[in-house]
């Protein structure tokens, strides 16, 4: 039973993680709605209300294709998933790169939190 309660917590992680990559670069960039707004765009532009719809539904598919490579025995797993936490790493610093530079100074809180997030986690599964 521990088992297939660990794998679901896993799979909870692993669609948490994405979610929270782009939850975090939204906070970290503020109201982009309005900079986004301001911007010339092209006439295929969609309007600004689709693109939080449309990156929670990617972040959510990511998470779980994710989740089934760490699953998998395939021998490129470890490549697999370092190449997605690689793309993950800048999806999630385009946002602040593109919007909001000052917001630099919260990264070091950010990957404190993201440790502590990690071994509580960790502690969890030892115990």
């Amino acid at each position: 039973m521990k088992h297939h309660s660990t794998n679901k917590s896993i799979f909870i992680i692993f669609l948490l993680i994405p979610l929270a990559a782009g939850a975090l670069s939204a906070l970290f960039t503020g109201n982009m709605s309005g900079s986004y707004a301001s911007f010339t765009k092209p006439s295929f532009a969609p309007p600004g209300i689709l693109f939080p719809i449309i990156w929670t539904i990617l972040y959510l598919l990511m998470g779980v294709s994710s989740y089934i490579v760490a699953q998998s025995d395939h021998p490129d797993k470890l490549l697999a998933l370092r190449t997605y936490f690689i793309q993950l790493f800048f999806n999630f610093m385009w946002s602040i790169l593109f919007f909001g530079l000052s917001n630099y100074l919260q990264i070091p809180y950010l990957f404190w939190c993201i440790f502590a997030a990690i071994l509580n986690f960790a502690v969890y599964l030892l115990n």
